[in-house]
C-alpha cells in the first residue's frame, strides 16, 4: 500500500472547521500546502435552551473559534446551518437506536451523512471538488487501486473505527492532513501558527449532550413522554430491583444500577425493549466467542473467510478473529478469545495492517 497521492496545490479546497485545534490546525496545514482553502463550520444544533455550551463541539463558541482561526490563517469562512439535516440524520437516530435497546454510534452517522455527504455536497456547490477535515486518520491506496482509510499515527487519538463506512467517491475527495501527527505535534503546530485555539480543551461528551444525561434528553426530545419503571432481573429470571428505564443502560453498563447486597459486581448482559426488563449478570456472563454484523461496506472485495484485527467500539484495542461475508451485506465474526460488552448498534470495524477493509453494524 502506498499514501494517496497529493493533489495539485493550486486546487480549493473546503476545511471543516469545528473550532476546536485539531480542525483549526488542519485549515493552517492546508493553507501552508498551497491550497485554495476555505473555512466551514457546520451549525448542528441550537443550544439556546441548553444550561452548559461549553465543552461540547460546534457551539456558538466553537463557531466564534473558527472565525478567528480562518482570519488569523487568512481564508475565507462560513457558516452553514445544517440543524434539520441533523436532528433527522443523528439525533432522531440516536433516540430510536436506543428505544430499540441498541447502543448508538452518532459520530459515525455525523461523519457519513453530514460532515462527509452534505460538505462534499455543499463543497461542489461552490466549484470546489475536494474536504479536509482534522481526523486523525489517513487514506491510502491499495494495490488494487481502491482507496482505504488506515489508523492515525496518534493510536489514543484513532478515529478509523467512525469511518468505515465512507464510499470510495467519498474517500477520492477527501484530505486528513493529521493522520502522522500526533496530538503534542498538533498542538505545537497550532502554537507556531498563533492560532487562539492552541491550548483549548477538547469535547468529550456527545455534542448535542453537554450535560451527558441521555435519559432526561431522550424524554425531552419525546415530548415528555417519561421513560417507564421496569424490573432488573439475573439470567435464571429472579427479580434483583428496579431500573427508570431501559434507555439508561447499554451493554456492559455496570454504574446506575444500584443493586445492594450481592456477592460479586454485576453488568448488564441483556435488555429487552419490549418487556421493559434488564437483565444482569457477572462479568463472564458478558463473554461471546462470535457475533453477526449486517450493513456491511467493504473496502477491499472479499468472497470467504478472512483473517482480520476487529474493533468492536471506540476504545476497544482490536483483537484477532475470522470474519465470513454472508448473503445480504452481514458477516459473521469469530473472535479467537471471547469478548465482552458486544453492544448491539455500535460498530465491528475489521483491520489488516492498521487499513480498515470493512465494517458493519453489530446485530
Amino acid at each position: 500500500m502506498t499514501t494517496a497521492e497529493k493533489t495539485e496545490k493550486t486546487e480549493k479546497i473546503v476545511v471543516a472547521m469545528s473550532g476546536g485545534v485539531d480542525s483549526s490546525v488542519a485549515a493552517g496545514i492546508m493553507k501552508e500546502r498551497g491550497f485554495e482553502a476555505v473555512g466551514v463550520s457546520l451549525q448542528l444544533w441550537n443550544y439556546s435552551n441548553s444550561d452548559n455550551r461549553f465543552g461540547t463541539c460546534c457551539s456558538l463558541d466553537d463557531m466564534a473559534d473558527a472565525r478567528r482561526v480562518a482570519e488569523r490563517v487568512g481564508i475565507p469562512f462560513y457558516i452553514l446551518n445544517m440543524e434539520k439535516k441533523f436532528k433527522e440524520e443523528v439525533v432522531d437516530y440516536f433516540i430510536s437506536e436506543y428505544m430499540q435497546a441498541r447502543t448508538p454510534i452518532p459520530c459515525t452517522m455525523c461523519n457519513q451523512k453530514l460532515k462527509f455527504e452534505e460538505l462534499i455536497h455543499k463543497a461542489e456547490s461552490f466549484g470546489i471538488k475536494r474536504v479536509a477535515t482534522g481526523h486523525y486518520a489517513s487514506i491510502v491506496k491499495h494495490s488494487s487501486g481502491r482507496l482505504m482509510v488506515r489508523r492515525g499515527r496518534d493510536r489514543f487519538k484513532d478515529q478509523s473505527y467512525f469511518l468505515f463506512n465512507l464510499s470510495q467517491e467519498q474517500l477520492e475527495r477527501l484530505e486528513f492532513p493529521l493522520g502522522d501527527m500526533d496530538k503534542k505535534e498538533v498542538r505545537e503546530r497550532a502554537r507556531s501558527l498563533g492560532l487562539n485555539v492552541a491550548e483549548k480543551a477538547e469535547s468529550h461528551e456527545i455534542c448535542f449532550i453537554p450535560d451527558n444525561d441521555y435519559p432526561r434528553f431522550i424524554a425531552k426530545q419525546l415530548n415528555g413522554q417519561a421513560l417507564k419503571e421496569g424490573e432488573i432481573v439475573n439470567s435464571t429470571g429472579k427479580v434483583l430491583g428496579k431500573h427508570p428505564g431501559y434507555p439508561a443502560f447499554t451493554i456492559g453498563q455496570r454504574k446506575g444500577l444500584n443493586l445492594g447486597g450481592l456477592k460479586e459486581p454485576v453488568f448488564v448482559t441483556h435488555i429487552d425493549p419490549v418487556l421493559n426488563r434488564i437483565t444482569v449478570g457477572p462479568k463472564h456472563e458478558l463473554a461471546r466467542p462470535d457475533c453477526t454484523v449486517n450493513q456491511v461496506k467493504w473496502s477491499l472485495e472479499f468472497s470467504g473467510p478472512l483473517r482480520a484485527d476487529v474493533q468492536i467500539r471506540y476504545r476497544h484495542q482490536g483483537v484477532p478473529a475470522t470474519v465470513t461475508p454472508l448473503d445480504g451485506l452481514r458477516a459473521k465474526i469469530e473472535f479467537d478469545e471471547p469478548q465482552i460488552s458486544i453492544a448491539p448498534g455500535q460498530s465491528a470495524v475489521f483491520y489488516q495492517d492498521d487499513c480498515v477493509i470493512g465494517g458493519g453494524w453489530l446485530e
